[in-house]
């Protein structure tokens, strides 16, 4: 029997497709017998799944030919939450892309990542500190999801427990609305939008020293920007500031205990093997699932003809599993080098601004949990976020030897 003649059902719009994790089966099928594939969707539309590594790094750098606007999303946007002319930077194309980056780059650059790590490294310590006794804890909401609400919230210039909160904003907006509800996600969408004019206005009476300030009171192209500019880039830096993070830690140690080997060579030479670690867990995990283009023009993919306006998007998960770029690609290494994975998009106009920040973010967090932590197991099912989007568990309830908290 052929690949071919086990062709799994495909569905990569249904959320329940990843309950779990990527769906690696459908995926490798798709990249063996028909890699631009003709998705049809529920509304009588289509898309074109894209799976192949050289695919989804080639038109990820092609912002002329394929675009990000009007949406990133598959679906197209919802009339309740639009902007008008007001557009966000991840839904921006080049050069109006570039002069909105600027704007904020100072803030993401590898050297501002550096001079971050202390503080990163402080939360760290905090965040372990406020489970290690208990012995018990949930690995994503007490120790995953922490850590990139409270650096968001401290670049914002917002008090941590509401980054805390914002965090769980996100993770409604980020749910099919099958799972959590139209209402809901409004709903979200809502106080997410009132809780970022009040920042608005209070960083525009009183600024400081910090990112928040500086959208509040900046401009673009010569226009100071509004309050609804504000929004947009609060909720992309507050939305995308976790995803990762978030995702990978809850992902990786989910993906870490399913393989004890792997997980004990990481713990037992962790100073060496971390770095790459890090790397595997982004490759093998992928906690952004995908992101959506629309062809500017006719073109063709692989001989597939694709027509302007049809959506087409890129699978990372696929993707960083293709064999013809990664040998043993379902196997988790965490020696694995070269790693040349897409998880932070693979280069191009929209490569993942926060890329630096969120390595620092998973490498303290993780040496932090791998140190202190001490026979952590999982004690119970994980969880899963039910997003066609974004990738990770939601609960990952764990047992550890309780410890004492830190000195420092």
């Amino acid at each position: 029997m052929t690949i071919a003649d086990q062709r799994p059902q495909i569905d990569l719009y249904d959320a329940a497709s990843f309950d779990g994790g990527q769906p690696h089966e459908q995926f490798d099928w798709l990249r063996a017998n028909d890699p631009v594939h003709r998705h049809p969707l529920p509304d009588g539309g289509h898309f074109f799944a894209l799976t192949r590594y050289d695919d989804v790094r080639a038109v990820g750098k092609d912002a002329a030919t394929f675009s990000s606007e009007p949406t990133i999303m598959i679906d197209e946007p919802d009339a309740s939450t639009d902007m008008g002319d007001h557009k966000m930077m991840l839904m921006a194309d080049p050069p109006l892309h570039t002069r909105m980056r600027r704007m904020v780059s100072r803030d993401f650059t590898p050297g501002a990542a550096r001079r971050l790590r202390p503080r990163i490294q402080e939360l760290a310590v905090r965040i372990v500190d406020e489970v290690v006794e208990r012995g018990e804890c949930d690995l994503v909401a007490d120790i995953a999801g922490e850590m990139p609400s409270f650096v968001i919230a401290e670049l914002l210039g917002i008090p941590l427990e509401d980054g805390r909160r914002l965090y769980h904003l996100t993770e409604t907006l980020h749910a099919s609305s099958a799972a959590v509800g139209v209402e809901a996600q409004q709903a979200a969408f809502g106080q997410m939008f009132g809780y970022a004019q009040q920042v608005y206005a209070d960083k525009r009476e009183q600024p400081a020293d910090d990112l928040a300030s500086l959208l509040a009171t900046g401009e673009l192209d010569g226009r100071p920007l509004d309050d609804v500019d504000f929004f947009l880039w609060f909720l992309l830096l507050v939305d995308a500031g976790g995803d990762t993070t978030r995702n990978l830690v809850g992902g990786g140690m989910h993906a870490l205990f399913q393989e004890p080997d792997q997980l004990a060579d990481l713990r037992g030479d962790l100073d060496a093997v971390l770095p790459s670690a890090i790397e595997e867990l982004l490759r093998y995990v992928s906690p952004v699932v995908h992101m959506r283009r629309r062809a500017t023009r006719d073109t063709a993919l692989r001989g597939t003809q694709i027509a302007a306006g049809d959506r087409v998007v890129m699978y990372y998960g696929a993707a960083n599993r293709d064999p013809e770029v990664f040998d043993r690609p379902h196997e988790l290494d965490v020696r694995r080098t070269p790693n040349h994975h897409l998880a932070f998009g693979g280069g191009g106009p929209h490569f993942c601004m926060g890329a630096a920040i969120a390595r620092i973010e998973v490498e303290e967090l993780l040496r932090e949990v791998l140190v202190r932590l001490e026979d952590l197991a999982p004690a119970g099912e994980a969880q899963w976020l039910a997003s066609n989007f974004i990738s990770g568990p939601t609960h990952l309830p764990v047992t550890f030897r309780p410890g004492p908290r830190s000195g420092s």
